[in-house]
Protein backbone atom coordinates (compact mmCIF):
# COMPACT_ATOMS: atom_id res chain seq x y z
CA UNK A 1 0.00 0.00 0.00
CA UNK A 2 2.71 2.55 1.05
CA UNK A 3 4.32 1.03 -2.57
CA UNK A 4 1.45 2.60 -4.27
CA UNK A 5 0.98 6.16 -2.57
CA UNK A 6 4.53 6.79 -3.46
CA UNK A 7 4.45 5.73 -7.22
CA UNK A 8 1.13 7.90 -7.71
CA UNK A 9 2.65 10.33 -5.67
CA UNK A 10 5.75 10.34 -8.32
CA UNK A 11 3.44 10.37 -11.57
CA UNK A 12 1.82 13.27 -10.18
CA UNK A 13 4.74 15.41 -9.26
CA UNK A 14 5.84 14.29 -13.03
CA UNK A 15 3.29 15.43 -14.97
CA UNK A 16 3.05 18.57 -13.36
CA UNK A 17 6.78 19.14 -13.74
CA UNK A 18 5.48 18.14 -17.81
CA UNK A 19 3.25 20.23 -18.21
CA UNK A 20 5.69 23.33 -16.67
CA UNK A 21 8.51 22.26 -18.95
CA UNK A 22 6.32 21.95 -21.71
CA UNK A 23 4.97 25.34 -21.34
CA UNK A 24 8.09 27.40 -20.94
CA UNK A 25 11.52 25.05 -20.74
CA UNK A 26 13.45 27.81 -19.79
CA UNK A 27 17.03 29.07 -20.85
CA UNK A 28 20.24 28.32 -19.46
CA UNK A 29 23.75 29.26 -20.03
CA UNK A 30 27.13 28.28 -18.26
CA UNK A 31 30.35 29.84 -18.97
CA UNK A 32 33.74 28.14 -17.63
CA UNK A 33 37.00 29.58 -19.00
CA UNK A 34 36.62 28.73 -22.98
CA UNK A 35 34.06 26.46 -22.01
CA UNK A 36 30.49 27.17 -22.08
CA UNK A 37 27.31 25.25 -21.73
CA UNK A 38 23.62 26.66 -24.00
CA UNK A 39 20.76 24.21 -23.13
CA UNK A 40 17.41 24.42 -21.58
CA UNK A 41 16.57 24.61 -17.86
CA UNK A 42 14.73 21.24 -17.83
CA UNK A 43 17.72 19.58 -19.55
CA UNK A 44 19.79 21.02 -17.19
CA UNK A 45 17.53 20.07 -14.07
CA UNK A 46 17.82 16.32 -15.74
CA UNK A 47 21.05 16.19 -15.75
CA UNK A 48 22.14 17.70 -12.47
CA UNK A 49 19.29 14.96 -10.97
CA UNK A 50 21.33 12.15 -13.04
CA UNK A 51 24.63 13.52 -11.84
CA UNK A 52 23.82 13.19 -7.89
CA UNK A 53 22.05 10.00 -8.22
CA UNK A 54 24.95 8.24 -10.04
CA UNK A 55 27.43 10.41 -7.05
CA UNK A 56 24.75 8.95 -4.53
CA UNK A 57 25.34 5.29 -5.93
CA UNK A 58 28.82 5.68 -6.26
CA UNK A 59 29.48 6.42 -2.00
CA UNK A 60 27.11 3.98 -1.35
CA UNK A 61 29.23 1.40 -3.28
CA UNK A 62 32.81 2.20 -1.50
CA UNK A 63 31.17 2.86 1.81
CA UNK A 64 29.62 -1.03 1.26
CA UNK A 65 33.23 -2.03 0.31
CA UNK A 66 34.72 -0.41 3.48
CA UNK A 67 32.11 -2.43 5.41
CA UNK A 68 32.18 -5.72 3.83
CA UNK A 69 34.84 -7.27 6.86
CA UNK A 70 32.24 -5.76 9.11
CA UNK A 71 29.34 -7.29 7.06
CA UNK A 72 31.05 -11.39 6.83
CA UNK A 73 31.42 -11.03 10.49
CA UNK A 74 27.54 -10.68 11.38
CA UNK A 75 26.88 -12.59 8.52
CA UNK A 76 28.77 -15.65 10.24
CA UNK A 77 27.50 -14.83 13.85
CA UNK A 78 23.91 -15.07 12.49
CA UNK A 79 24.27 -18.45 10.66
CA UNK A 80 26.68 -19.56 14.12
CA UNK A 81 23.78 -18.41 16.15
CA UNK A 82 20.66 -20.08 13.90
CA UNK A 83 23.03 -23.53 14.10
CA UNK A 84 22.82 -22.91 17.70
CA UNK A 85 19.10 -22.06 17.51
CA UNK A 86 18.24 -25.51 15.61
CA UNK A 87 20.68 -27.19 18.40
CA UNK A 88 18.67 -26.34 21.24
CA UNK A 89 15.32 -27.96 19.65
CA UNK A 90 17.27 -30.62 18.59
CA UNK A 91 18.79 -31.51 21.89
CA UNK A 92 15.65 -30.87 23.87
CA UNK A 93 13.45 -33.25 21.26
CA UNK A 94 16.83 -35.67 21.87
CA UNK A 95 16.00 -35.21 25.22
CA UNK A 96 12.41 -35.88 25.18
CA UNK A 97 12.94 -39.47 23.25
CA UNK A 98 15.85 -40.44 25.78
CA UNK A 99 19.11 -40.10 24.21
CA UNK A 100 19.89 -38.14 27.11
CA UNK A 101 24.19 -38.54 25.41
CA UNK A 102 23.62 -36.79 22.23
CA UNK A 103 21.20 -34.46 23.87
CA UNK A 104 24.10 -32.97 25.97
CA UNK A 105 26.25 -32.50 23.34
CA UNK A 106 23.74 -30.62 20.95
CA UNK A 107 22.95 -28.56 24.32
CA UNK A 108 26.55 -27.54 25.08
CA UNK A 109 28.26 -27.26 21.27
CA UNK A 110 26.69 -24.23 21.04
CA UNK A 111 25.42 -22.69 24.41
CA UNK A 112 28.06 -19.85 23.91
CA UNK A 113 26.47 -18.70 21.03
CA UNK A 114 22.58 -19.21 21.84
CA UNK A 115 20.09 -16.24 22.24
CA UNK A 116 19.23 -18.14 25.49
CA UNK A 117 22.86 -19.78 27.06
CA UNK A 118 20.84 -20.59 29.99
CA UNK A 119 18.09 -22.60 29.00
CA UNK A 120 20.54 -24.59 27.05
CA UNK A 121 23.32 -25.61 30.04
CA UNK A 122 19.91 -26.05 32.27
CA UNK A 123 18.87 -28.72 29.97
CA UNK A 124 22.19 -30.29 29.48
CA UNK A 125 22.54 -30.51 33.68
CA UNK A 126 19.28 -32.38 33.11
CA UNK A 127 20.60 -34.58 30.50
CA UNK A 128 23.78 -34.80 32.87
CA UNK A 129 21.65 -36.19 35.69
CA UNK A 130 20.08 -38.54 33.55
CA UNK A 131 23.75 -40.48 32.98
CA UNK A 132 24.59 -39.96 36.16
CA UNK A 133 27.42 -37.27 35.53
CA UNK A 134 27.20 -35.65 38.46
CA UNK A 135 30.00 -33.56 38.68
CA UNK A 136 29.19 -32.58 34.84
CA UNK A 137 25.43 -31.89 35.83
CA UNK A 138 27.42 -29.28 38.52
CA UNK A 139 29.25 -27.74 35.95
CA UNK A 140 26.54 -26.92 33.44
CA UNK A 141 24.66 -25.58 36.71
CA UNK A 142 27.81 -23.12 37.47
CA UNK A 143 28.09 -22.03 33.79
CA UNK A 144 24.08 -21.47 33.82
CA UNK A 145 24.46 -18.84 36.71
CA UNK A 146 27.54 -17.47 35.49
CA UNK A 147 25.71 -16.72 32.13
CA UNK A 148 22.88 -15.39 33.98
CA UNK A 149 23.49 -14.42 37.47
CA UNK A 150 19.92 -12.73 38.07
CA UNK A 151 18.47 -16.42 37.08
CA UNK A 152 19.90 -17.44 40.82
CA UNK A 153 16.25 -18.82 41.46
CA UNK A 154 15.95 -20.52 38.05
CA UNK A 155 19.03 -22.33 38.89
CA UNK A 156 18.85 -23.31 42.16
CA UNK A 157 15.60 -24.66 41.68
CA UNK A 158 16.98 -26.81 38.94
CA UNK A 159 19.74 -27.26 41.01
CA UNK A 160 17.30 -28.46 44.04
CA UNK A 161 15.07 -30.65 41.85
CA UNK A 162 18.33 -32.40 40.64
CA UNK A 163 19.59 -33.09 43.93
CA UNK A 164 15.91 -34.47 45.29
CA UNK A 165 16.10 -36.76 42.17
CA UNK A 166 19.57 -38.21 43.26
CA UNK A 167 18.14 -38.22 46.94
CA UNK A 168 21.53 -35.60 48.15
CA UNK A 169 18.62 -34.31 50.44
CA UNK A 170 21.14 -32.76 52.67
CA UNK A 171 22.81 -30.07 49.46
CA UNK A 172 18.94 -30.05 47.87
CA UNK A 173 18.12 -28.93 51.54
CA UNK A 174 20.78 -26.24 51.50
CA UNK A 175 20.11 -24.98 48.21
CA UNK A 176 16.27 -24.75 49.63
CA UNK A 177 17.17 -22.79 52.37
CA UNK A 178 19.17 -20.36 50.35
CA UNK A 179 16.68 -19.88 47.69
CA UNK A 180 14.01 -19.34 50.49
CA UNK A 181 15.86 -16.15 51.75
CA UNK A 182 16.26 -14.98 47.85
CA UNK A 183 12.64 -15.55 47.29
CA UNK A 184 10.50 -16.19 50.36
CA UNK A 185 7.17 -16.28 48.50
CA UNK A 186 8.19 -18.61 45.64
CA UNK A 187 5.36 -21.26 45.30
CA UNK A 188 7.51 -23.79 43.60
CA UNK A 189 10.36 -23.30 46.45
CA UNK A 190 8.06 -23.97 48.91
CA UNK A 191 6.63 -26.78 47.26
CA UNK A 192 9.61 -28.52 46.95
CA UNK A 193 11.11 -28.09 50.47
CA UNK A 194 7.28 -29.09 51.72
CA UNK A 195 8.23 -32.20 49.86
CA UNK A 196 11.77 -32.67 51.16
CA UNK A 197 10.79 -32.31 54.91
CA UNK A 198 7.95 -34.64 54.33
CA UNK A 199 10.43 -37.51 52.97
CA UNK A 200 13.21 -36.19 55.87
CA UNK A 201 10.50 -36.76 57.99
CA UNK A 202 11.46 -33.11 60.01
CA UNK A 203 7.25 -32.50 60.81
CA UNK A 204 7.78 -29.28 63.21
CA UNK A 205 9.35 -27.75 60.06
CA UNK A 206 6.50 -28.66 57.77
CA UNK A 207 4.17 -27.95 60.58
CA UNK A 208 6.35 -24.23 60.54
CA UNK A 209 5.86 -24.08 56.92
CA UNK A 210 2.62 -24.82 56.37
CA UNK A 211 1.12 -21.07 57.03
CA UNK A 212 3.54 -19.71 54.14
CA UNK A 213 2.65 -22.94 51.97
CA UNK A 214 -1.05 -21.77 52.23
CA UNK A 215 -0.37 -17.95 51.62
CA UNK A 216 1.24 -18.84 48.56
CA UNK A 217 -1.17 -20.89 47.16
CA UNK A 218 1.35 -23.78 46.61
CA UNK A 219 -1.35 -26.43 46.28
CA UNK A 220 -5.24 -26.80 45.56
CA UNK A 221 -6.99 -26.91 49.29
CA UNK A 222 -7.64 -30.29 49.31
CA UNK A 223 -3.91 -31.23 48.96
CA UNK A 224 -2.92 -28.55 51.57
CA UNK A 225 -5.87 -29.64 54.31
CA UNK A 226 -4.29 -33.73 53.48
CA UNK A 227 -0.82 -32.69 54.08
CA UNK A 228 -2.28 -30.31 57.35
CA UNK A 229 -3.46 -33.66 58.28
CA UNK A 230 -0.75 -35.41 57.49
CA UNK A 231 1.72 -33.74 59.35
CA UNK A 232 0.04 -33.45 62.60
CA UNK A 233 -0.85 -37.14 62.54
CA UNK A 234 2.77 -37.57 62.58
CA UNK A 235 3.70 -35.23 65.35
CA UNK A 236 1.18 -36.89 67.53
CA UNK A 237 2.75 -40.46 66.95
CA UNK A 238 6.20 -38.37 67.68
CA UNK A 239 5.01 -37.00 70.60
CA UNK A 240 3.53 -40.42 71.76
CA UNK A 241 7.28 -41.67 71.45
CA UNK A 242 8.45 -39.18 73.56
CA UNK A 243 9.85 -39.62 77.13
CA UNK A 244 7.48 -36.93 78.23
CA UNK A 245 4.20 -37.60 78.88
CA UNK A 246 2.63 -34.85 78.83
CA UNK A 247 4.06 -34.20 74.96
CA UNK A 248 0.90 -35.57 73.76
CA UNK A 249 -1.37 -33.63 75.55
CA UNK A 250 0.81 -30.59 74.14
CA UNK A 251 0.71 -31.37 70.23
CA UNK A 252 -2.94 -31.98 70.40
CA UNK A 253 -3.77 -28.56 72.33
CA UNK A 254 -1.13 -26.87 69.48
CA UNK A 255 -3.39 -28.10 66.87
CA UNK A 256 -5.38 -26.43 64.79
CA UNK A 257 -9.24 -26.38 65.93
CA UNK A 258 -10.60 -27.59 63.25
CA UNK A 259 -8.63 -30.98 63.38
CA UNK A 260 -10.14 -31.62 66.42
CA UNK A 261 -13.48 -32.21 64.50
CA UNK A 262 -11.54 -34.26 61.99
CA UNK A 263 -13.15 -38.24 62.60
CA UNK A 264 -9.64 -39.82 61.47
CA UNK A 265 -7.53 -37.56 63.27
CA UNK A 266 -9.42 -37.70 66.66
CA UNK A 267 -9.44 -41.29 66.15
CA UNK A 268 -5.75 -41.11 65.83
CA UNK A 269 -5.93 -39.36 69.33
CA UNK A 270 -7.59 -41.80 70.60
CA UNK A 271 -5.91 -44.92 69.93
CA UNK A 272 -2.52 -43.11 71.33
CA UNK A 273 -4.25 -42.64 74.21
CA UNK A 274 -5.86 -46.22 74.33
CA UNK A 275 -1.97 -47.38 74.07
CA UNK A 276 -0.86 -45.03 76.93
CA UNK A 277 -3.41 -46.36 79.52
CA UNK A 278 -5.89 -43.59 79.11
CA UNK A 279 -8.62 -45.30 77.77
CA UNK A 280 -11.26 -43.09 79.90
CA UNK A 281 -10.30 -40.00 78.02
CA UNK A 282 -10.25 -41.61 74.68
CA UNK A 283 -13.93 -43.10 75.78
CA UNK A 284 -14.79 -39.37 76.26
CA UNK A 285 -13.38 -38.87 72.82
CA UNK A 286 -14.73 -41.02 70.76
CA UNK A 287 -18.21 -40.49 72.02
CA UNK A 288 -18.36 -37.12 71.43
CA UNK A 289 -17.16 -37.77 67.89
CA UNK A 290 -19.68 -40.39 67.05
CA UNK A 291 -22.31 -38.31 68.85
CA UNK A 292 -21.97 -35.82 65.43
CA UNK A 293 -20.30 -38.76 62.68
CA UNK A 294 -20.21 -42.00 62.23
CA UNK A 295 -17.10 -43.69 61.41
CA UNK A 296 -16.05 -47.55 61.32
CA UNK A 297 -12.50 -47.11 62.93
CA UNK A 298 -14.07 -45.24 66.08
CA UNK A 299 -16.71 -47.85 66.83
CA UNK A 300 -13.60 -50.39 66.26
CA UNK A 301 -11.22 -48.31 68.61
CA UNK A 302 -14.20 -47.77 70.83
CA UNK A 303 -14.68 -52.51 71.18
CA UNK A 304 -10.77 -52.36 72.33
CA UNK A 305 -10.64 -50.14 75.09
CA UNK A 306 -10.84 -51.14 78.59
CA UNK A 307 -12.93 -48.99 80.33
CA UNK A 308 -14.62 -49.44 84.18
CA UNK A 309 -17.82 -49.15 83.46
CA UNK A 310 -18.21 -51.88 81.15
CA UNK A 311 -22.31 -52.22 81.36
CA UNK A 312 -23.10 -48.16 80.59
CA UNK A 313 -20.41 -48.44 77.45
CA UNK A 314 -22.20 -51.40 76.47
CA UNK A 315 -26.09 -49.63 76.97
CA UNK A 316 -24.23 -46.35 75.23
CA UNK A 317 -22.84 -48.33 71.72
CA UNK A 318 -26.50 -50.27 72.00
CA UNK A 319 -28.32 -47.50 70.89
CA UNK A 320 -25.93 -46.92 68.16
CA UNK A 321 -27.82 -49.83 66.51
CA UNK A 322 -30.17 -47.66 65.39
CA UNK A 323 -29.98 -47.32 61.97
CA UNK A 324 -26.58 -49.49 61.70
CA UNK A 325 -28.12 -52.95 62.71
CA UNK A 326 -26.33 -55.24 60.47
CA UNK A 327 -23.21 -52.94 60.52
CA UNK A 328 -20.64 -55.71 61.12
CA UNK A 329 -18.02 -53.36 62.89
CA UNK A 330 -20.80 -52.32 65.44
CA UNK A 331 -21.73 -56.02 66.19
CA UNK A 332 -18.22 -56.89 66.86
CA UNK A 333 -17.83 -54.06 69.40
CA UNK A 334 -20.92 -54.87 71.00
CA UNK A 335 -19.83 -57.93 71.31
CA UNK A 336 -16.35 -57.23 72.99
CA UNK A 337 -18.12 -55.14 75.36
CA UNK A 338 -20.55 -57.86 76.69
CA UNK A 339 -17.69 -59.86 77.26
CA UNK A 340 -16.27 -57.34 79.30
CA UNK A 341 -19.83 -57.03 80.85
CA UNK A 342 -19.68 -61.01 81.32
CA UNK A 343 -23.14 -61.43 79.15
CA UNK A 344 -21.90 -64.47 77.73
CA UNK A 345 -24.95 -65.36 75.67
CA UNK A 346 -25.25 -61.69 74.29
CA UNK A 347 -21.38 -61.53 73.42
CA UNK A 348 -22.00 -64.74 71.65
CA UNK A 349 -25.40 -63.59 69.78
CA UNK A 350 -23.34 -60.39 68.82
CA UNK A 351 -20.07 -62.13 67.49
CA UNK A 352 -22.22 -64.82 65.54
CA UNK A 353 -24.38 -61.76 64.22
CA UNK A 354 -21.30 -59.57 63.28
CA UNK A 355 -19.59 -62.47 61.52
CA UNK A 356 -22.87 -64.03 59.45
CA UNK A 357 -22.74 -59.78 57.86
CA UNK A 358 -19.19 -60.25 56.60
CA UNK A 359 -16.80 -59.48 60.10
CA UNK A 360 -13.23 -60.34 59.41
CA UNK A 361 -10.61 -62.83 61.98
CA UNK A 362 -11.31 -61.20 64.52
CA UNK A 363 -14.75 -62.14 65.47
CA UNK A 364 -14.16 -65.45 64.65
CA UNK A 365 -10.64 -65.47 66.98
CA UNK A 366 -13.15 -63.49 69.84
CA UNK A 367 -16.20 -66.50 69.34
CA UNK A 368 -14.05 -69.20 69.25
CA UNK A 369 -12.47 -68.25 72.74
CA UNK A 370 -15.93 -67.79 73.95
CA UNK A 371 -16.54 -71.28 72.93
CA UNK A 372 -13.53 -72.71 74.10
CA UNK A 373 -13.80 -70.80 78.06
CA UNK A 374 -17.82 -72.03 77.57
CA UNK A 375 -16.37 -75.67 77.12
CA UNK A 376 -17.96 -76.17 73.19
CA UNK A 377 -14.85 -77.15 72.03
CA UNK A 378 -15.84 -78.57 68.87
CA UNK A 379 -17.88 -75.62 68.14
CA UNK A 380 -14.42 -73.57 69.30
CA UNK A 381 -12.57 -75.70 66.64
CA UNK A 382 -14.81 -75.12 63.94
CA UNK A 383 -14.73 -71.67 64.31
CA UNK A 384 -10.84 -71.43 64.55
CA UNK A 385 -10.90 -73.81 61.41
CA UNK A 386 -13.03 -71.48 59.52
CA UNK A 387 -10.52 -68.56 60.63
CA UNK A 388 -7.39 -70.60 59.83
CA UNK A 389 -9.06 -70.95 55.83
CA UNK A 390 -10.14 -67.24 55.87
CA UNK A 391 -6.84 -65.95 56.56
CA UNK A 392 -5.54 -63.92 53.65
CA UNK A 393 -2.33 -65.90 52.03
CA UNK A 394 -2.05 -68.27 49.49
CA UNK A 395 -4.59 -69.94 48.06
CA UNK A 396 -4.79 -73.81 50.14
CA UNK A 397 -4.16 -77.16 48.20
CA UNK A 398 -7.59 -78.16 47.68
CA UNK A 399 -8.33 -81.67 49.51
CA UNK A 400 -11.91 -84.38 49.12
CA UNK A 401 -14.29 -83.75 51.82
CA UNK A 402 -13.36 -87.25 53.81
CA UNK A 403 -9.89 -89.38 54.18
CA UNK A 404 -10.48 -91.93 56.04
CA UNK A 405 -8.08 -92.36 59.37
CA UNK A 406 -4.68 -93.89 58.73
CA UNK A 407 -4.83 -93.87 55.26
CA UNK A 408 -1.53 -91.61 54.47
CA UNK A 409 -1.86 -92.27 50.26
CA UNK A 410 0.12 -94.42 48.11
CA UNK A 411 2.30 -96.97 49.91
CA UNK A 412 5.11 -96.55 48.18
CA UNK A 413 5.50 -92.63 49.17
CA UNK A 414 4.56 -92.93 52.79
CA UNK A 415 7.47 -90.94 54.06
CA UNK A 416 8.22 -87.27 52.88
CA UNK A 417 11.99 -86.80 51.84
CA UNK A 418 14.05 -84.98 53.87
CA UNK A 419 17.87 -84.91 53.84
CA UNK A 420 19.90 -86.90 56.10
CA UNK A 421 20.78 -84.37 58.90
CA UNK A 422 22.55 -86.76 61.31
CA UNK A 423 26.12 -87.52 61.21
CA UNK A 424 27.17 -91.23 59.95
CA UNK A 425 28.04 -93.53 62.75
CA UNK A 426 31.44 -95.18 62.70
CA UNK A 427 31.44 -98.67 62.24
CA UNK A 428 33.56 -100.00 65.25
Amino acid sequence: MKLLLQACLFLVLGGMAAWVVHRDPGYAFLAWGNWSLETSLAMLSILGAAALGLLYYLLRFLLGVFHVPGSVAVWRQERRQRRARRHLTQGLLEFAEGHFDKAEKLLVDDAELSDTPLLNYLAAARAAQRQGAYERRDAYLRLAHRHMPTADVAVGLTQAELQLAHQQFEQALATLKHLREAAPRHSHVLRLLASLYEQLGDWEQLRRLLPDLRKAKTSSPEALSALETRTWRSLLQGAADALEPSRLDTVWQQMPRSLHQEASMVVAYASLLHQRQRDEEAQALLQSLLKKHWNEDAVALYGVLEIPDAAAALTRAEAWLTGHELDPVLLLTLGRLSLRDRLWGKARSYLEAAIANGAGLDARRELGRLLDALGYEQEAAEVYRQAVLEQPGARPVALPDYIPRGNLGDARHQEAVLPDLQEPVAEG
